[in-house]
């Protein structure tokens, strides 16, 4: 089939793309050779909320003093500019997994965004950004067993690699069809509740916020994806990371920064993840890991150099998601057979935490602290 008859059929029904090569994506990383970051100001953190495929969304983690690990999530998708949903998701894993995890996702009705777009309303929900534009309230009463009364709050600049954060996806990059974007808040303070039918969760403790934006269908973008969200008594370190399916050519982009309080230490394309041991998960094939490599090398504003790294197992997984589990059976095998995807999430935080090893200028530090992240693996990239 014709390389324009074959993506024409891939935007509509989501099968895979023809090999376009390397040449078809632009990666952040070009973008940072010369803006390493930038600092995020309010404009920064709209909704873009556009009219075609798309998925958008804002993630909020909080790592609780008391030692509960949660994400709180709006989604927002549209599909080939016909329908538009909106989703909730919360999340709660228990200190030392004593209790099975606490799961909600809600579909959102009658959703909208603020004139200037930076808060998001839905019935029952609400995601606000502050007018001084440092701290993001998120609620929710869709889940009565879920109900969600949170704030976060930033400690340190918020940042998106590059000038804009964005990668690009074409044939003609100065038109292009597809984009991906991410901007953080790589340190915040949290407070607040979730209210469960055994009692209020209290979420005072620290976190950290992604906006991000796959400007087109998710498994044409991307087919692995490494997460990494460090939280210490005084750093953090995060790290977004994603592997394009052969179509762009198995092309890697990581961004992400390490952070202290009311500083930005370096950030942007800067990041790597390696998987140094593997398990084969029966169920599905994936390559779980068990051991791995997260790195950050960069520079700081007055030169110095900048590193931090973690080498060592990820201990016991916290969850294995399938992220299509409640996708009709025919309809999953359907989607597997068209676009090659089979998408699982496997999550790890280590319980009794990890040394980050870093070292800036000629100074060498070693912080203990609590490692959130994410393995997720979409489509083959072989």
């Amino acid at each position: 089939m014709l390389n324009w008859a074959k993506k024409t059929l891939a935007d509509v029904a989501g099968t895979e793309e023809p090999i376009y090569g390397p040449s078809a994506i632009r990666s952040v990383a070009e973008d940072a050779k010369t803006t390493p970051y930038t600092e995020l100001t309010r404009n920064d953190l709209k909704w873009d909320a556009m009219t075609s495929t798309c998925v958008e969304s804002q993630v909020f983690y909080f790592m609780s003093d008391n030692g509960y690990v949660n994400f709180t999530q709006v989604i927002y998708s549209n599909v080939a500019g016909i329908r538009t949903t909106c989703q909730f998701n919360c999340k709660t894993m228990y200190p030392d997994n004593s209790k099975p995890h606490l799961w909600s996702t809600t579909p959102l009705h009658h959703h909208e965004f603020s004139k200037d777009k930076t808060n998001f309303y839905a019935t029952d929900c609400a995601v606000e950004l502050a007018e001084d534009g440092n701290s993001y309230t998120i609620k929710s009463m869709n889940d009565p067993q879920c109900i969600v009364n949170l704030k976060l709050t930033k400690t340190a600049p918020g940042f998106m690699a590059g000038k804009d954060g964005k990668t690009l996806f074409g044939t003609d990059l100065k038109h292009p069809w597809g984009s991906m974007r991410h901007a953080f808040w790589p340190r915040c303070t949290t407070e607040g509740t979730i209210m469960t039918k055994d009692g209020p969760l209290d979420f005072k403790g620290k976190g950290f916020f992604v906006h991000a934006l796959q400007g087109m269908k998710p498994h044409h973008a991307a087919a692995r994806w490494n997460f990494v969200n460090f939280q210490g008594p005084t750093y953090s370190a995060v790290m977004m990371e994603f592997t394009t399916p052969p179509s762009y050519g198995a092309t890697v982009v990581g961004v992400g920064g390490l952070a202290k309080e009311g500083e930005i230490i370096t950030a942007g394309a800067i990041t790597s993840a390696k998987h140094l041991k593997t398990k084969q998960d029966t169920e599905n094939d994936w390559p779980e890991p068990t051991e791995v490599r997260f790195a950050w090398s960069g520079t700081t504003k007055d030169g110095k150099p900048a590193e931090a790294s973690y080498e060592g197992s990820l201990g016991d997984r916290l969850d294995r998601i399938d992220v299509m589990a409640e996708v009709p059976g025919f309809v999953k095998k359907i989607v597997a057979g068209a676009a090659g995807t089979k998408p699982y999430i496997y999550q790890f935080a280590p319980k009794d935490g990890i040394d980050l090893k870093m070292k800036i200028g000629d100074e060498e530090i070693v912080e203990r602290g609590v490692l959130f992240s994410e393995a997720t693996f979409i489509s083959a990239i072989e």
